[in-house]
């Protein structure tokens, strides 16, 4: 009841933060859409604001800060065990042969329940490096792959 005496509100319950390791990797190419999942590491999402300092005249205590351009990070890394898949080979492979082809990718950090929740779309990304497995004949871990991609930035998708 409203108003009772000695009763602390209700209070809600947080929700829970969303786990890093479910995530889905999409390339929007000409021919549609092509998700590429399996990635143990996906690194390189991020932005910094440069902060300009002036000082004022007359104003003797303090400087002012201003906002400046925005770098994004250099390179969006994505990290596998090597597949089947070839897809992001075959676009490596046309940047080396000079054909330049430029995509969107996005990533949508997915909730346990398999739905996306967070999404980045990083606009204009060109494959630059790929790393392949180191072999050795008396180890049995996973074959890992790796692929660096440059962008010209990238936006956060609304959640739904």
């Amino acid at each position: 009841m409203a108003g009772e005496v000695g009763k602390a509100p209700a209070q809600r319950m947080p929700a829970d933060p969303f786990t890093s390791f479910q995530f889905a990797v999409i390339v929007a190419t000409a021919n549609g859409p092509h998700v590429i999942g399996g990635f143990s590491d996906v690194t390189g999402l991020g932005a910094e604001t440069e902060v300009e300092t002036l000082r004022v005249g007359g104003l003797n205590s303090a400087e002012v800060t201003l906002p400046g351009p925005t770098k994004f990070s250099s390179r969006l890394v994505l990290k596998r065990g090597l597949g089947d898949s070839a897809m992001l080979w075959n676009w490596y492979q046309q940047i080396m042969s000079g054909a330049i082809t430029r995509e969107n990718v996005t990533i949508k950090m997915m909730s346990p329940t398999n739905e996306p929740k967070l999404a980045w779309t990083f606009s204009d990304a060109c494959p630059v490096k790929w790393t392949g497995p180191e072999l050795h004949a008396g180890a049995s871990a996973v074959a890992f792959e790796a692929i660096e991609l440059i962008h010209k930035g990238f936006l956060a998708v609304p959640r739904a």
